[in-house]
């Protein structure tokens, strides 16, 4: 006569290891809590690691930012410098044109012809001229000079503030990882431990399915007569299937394992 399995054999069979003499006992329920098992301690990896992931990535794009935005200062100042050369410049060149300009009217007193006259008096206009120009230019200089100033002091304040993102953003990491690394730590190790009471086969498959799929789900229950992971409505003979635990069951869609209430039950119990 068959021995009645209670509830906490089941957690025992569930606990205890597989030898390969055992494997052709194994029930296909026992396989279903021990996969099912696996899948929640794997997701709760899989959710601190996606906390956890998500920081780092905030971190590295605000460390670029910084960089981006020290780099434009630097070529702001560069620019600035080559704008106060420029102003120099066309002072200096004002100071020669203006130099000039008496030679010319000196030697327009000692003059023989009007042709000599006429000569130094375009060279005189000349001067004139490029000292207008020079101010015109030195005016357009120093209107983008004064530009780049204000541009260099609000690139500042955005640099100071993207600091103090940074700064609280490597602290939160920080914090994060002081706090879901043991955390982490323990569901790898109980992980790996489960993983032990499932043949290698089971245990392929398994893996295969997460690899396959965005959110990692391998094993799912049965909600509202769908499967829990691409929600299309799986039928009736089959949804007996899966409550008989004579064989495992995978959706036709989407390929994961599926397991009903009973199951789910079984895994919140241990």
């Amino acid at each position: 006569m068959a021995k009645k399995v209670t509830a906490k054999t089941k957690a025992e069979l569930a606990a205890a290891p597989i030898r390969k003499s055992d494997e052709a006992d194994i029930t296909v329920e026992r396989r279903l809590i021990a996969l099912y098992k696996l899948q929640q301690i794997d997701s709760q990896i899989d959710r601190i690691r996606i906390v956890r992931g998500e920081l780092p990535l905030e971190v590295r794009d605000l460390e670029d930012e910084v960089v981006g935005l020290e780099t434009r200062i630097d070529k702001f100042k560069v620019e600035e410098t080559a704008l106060e050369q420029k102003v120099a410049d066309r002072k200096q060149m004002m100071k020669d044109c203006n130099v000039l300009i008496k030679k010319y009217e000196e030697q327009q007193k000692n003059v023989r012809n009007n042709r000599e006259y006429e000569s130094l008096s375009k060279e005189v206009e000349f001067q004139t001229l490029e000292i207008q120009l020079c101010e015109k230019r030195i005016k357009e200089a120093m209107v983008e000079l004064d530009h780049h100033k204000q541009e260099v002091e609000r690139v500042k304040t955005i640099l100071e503030e993207t600091r103090k993102d940074l700064e609280h953003k490597k602290l939160e990491l920080d914090e994060i990882i002081a706090e879901t690394e043991e955390t982490e730590k323990v569901l790898f190790d109980e992980s790996e431990e489960n993983s032990k009471l499932i043949e290698e086969r089971y245990l392929k498959a398994y893996h295969r399915i997460r690899d396959n799929t965005r959110n990692g789900l391998a094993v799912v229950e049965v909600d509202r007569d769908a499967c829990g992971g691409c929600f299309n409505k799986i039928p009736h003979q089959k949804q007996m299937d899966i409550r008989m635990h004579k064989k495992i069951i995978v959706c036709e869609y989407c390929g994961r394992i599926l397991v009903d209430q009973t199951i789910v039950a079984e895994v919140e119990e241990l």
